[in-house]
């Protein structure tokens, strides 16, 4: 499992990585990715590895319980070499894998160059790949997006940082109109392998503008796919991943979850975009989570392992389009489903995977679906109003014990 470090979001405290050799307007020399030890990994939605070419609180958890079993994801990797990275470091990584892999690939936003993001993330790679492979642009979101998405037609591949998603809505109609329609409106003549990327969630009392959950925002939008990640290890197979793709990729990152850290293989692994993660196989109830929310899940499902029950627990990852195949297997065998997002009730992830839920699953369900989300209210500043608007694993257990009477 992975653990969370002291100061998580705290940009400033995140300078403490090696600087990187300067060379700017150069390709980097290293070696490539064939000379790499290992070989080529793909993971799979069930864990494994396969080669490839105050009232919330009212109920005490159990935050130390013994009887869980093991996150498969985390199992995977525990016995293997490899190096232990934050969630930041390993975006990190992986984007600079894939600029070195392909010089096409590129990032603009603001801050990203020299400064090295607000959350670190592309720190050191204006010196390593110059300028005009890691572009510092004005604080002009439509006008950057739009940049990017015109690079991404004449065969770049741009990652646009959004330094907090929720000023992403200042390019929604170039998200929307641009990125998620070209592909179709040109008749397939243009391709759009473009990644948005950046921190947005509910933080610690970063007020209602900085604390906004879009996936329910972009989720309509036609041609776009949607990622979350929530380890370091998926972070970094999600972003090469995204990198690849043809199609235009939203990457949601949590702002809370950029400290944690993990070990990950020092071989060469992608992520499936639309695959599901088995965080925990069980056969009681089904408990569809992503980003944050995983730990609130899995905090929750110690104190109901020591109450008797045996909850599986599945981190979507895919917002868009969802694994329906793994979801699906999960609701056969459980029957029982429950749903923990930090998303709005109103429109969100969790109100479009219920009805996918029971329009592909209803007859194997012995219990209606609960979805568990976020108050439809814009997130207070007050640190103890704030957490009464997210879902807490106390309330997780209280839904869990109600699905299964």
């Amino acid at each position: 499992m992975a653990t969370v470090l002291h100061g998580v979001g705290a940009a400033t405290a995140l300078s403490a990585s090696k600087s990187i050799d300067s060379r700017k307007f150069q390709l980097p020399s290293r070696r490539s990715l064939s000379e790499r030890k290992g070989s080529f990994l793909v993971v799979r939605s069930d864990g494994r590895m396969v080669q490839s070419s105050k009232a919330l609180r009212a109920e005490k958890l159990i935050t130390n319980a013994v009887a869980t079993k093991a996150d498969s994801s985390a199992a995977s990797t525990a016995s293997k070499p490899g190096h232990e990275l934050l969630l930041f470091e390993a975006l990190r990584e992986g984007l600079e894998e894939e600029m070195d892999r392909d010089p096409h690939v590129c990032v603009m936003g603001e801050d990203v160059g020299h400064y090295g993001g607000s959350y670190k993330v592309t720190r050191g790679l204006a010196d390593k790949y110059g300028d005009l492979r890691v572009l510092d642009t004005p604080i002009a979101e439509n006008s950057f997006t739009g940049m990017g998405i015109g690079a991404a037609m004449t065969g770049l591949r741009p990652i646009v940082e959004g330094m907090n998603m929720g000023f992403l809505l200042l390019a929604f109609n170039q998200i929307s109109n641009n990125c998620g329609m070209l592909h179709y409106t040109s008749g397939g003549q243009f391709k759009i392998p473009i990644v948005i990327r950046g921190p947005g969630g509910v933080g610690r009392q970063l007020g209602a503008e900085h604390s906004q959950r879009l996936e329910s925002y972009f989720q309509s939008i036609p041609g776009i796919q949607m990622v979350a990640c929530s380890t370091p290890y998926n972070a970094k197979g999600l972003m090469k991943a995204a990198i690849r793709s043809e199609n235009p990729v939203i990457l949601f990152e949590h702002v809370l979850l950029y400290n944690l850290k993990e070990r990950i293989p020092d071989e060469e692994y992608i992520c499936s975009l639309e695959e599901a993660e088995m965080v925990r196989p069980g056969e009681h109830v089904t408990i569809l989570t992503y980003s944050r929310m995983r730990y609130h899940v899995m905090q929750a499902a110690k104190t109901l392992v020591n109450k008797g029950y045996d909850p599986e627990v599945i981190d979507i990852r895919s917002l868009k389009p969802f694994d329906l195949y793994t979801i699906g297997n999960s609701v056969k065998k459980t029957h029982r489903v429950l749903i923990v997002e930090e998303c709005m009730r109103t429109g969100g992830i969790g109100a479009s995977l219920t009805a996918a839920i029971n329009e592909n699953f209803h007859d194997y369900l012995d219990a209606p679906v609960i979805c568990l989300s976020s108050q439809d209210v814009p997130t207070p500043y007050a640190g103890t109003l704030e957490e009464w608007t997210v879902v807490q694993p106390a309330q997780i257990v209280t839904a869990v014990e109600k699905l299964c009477q």
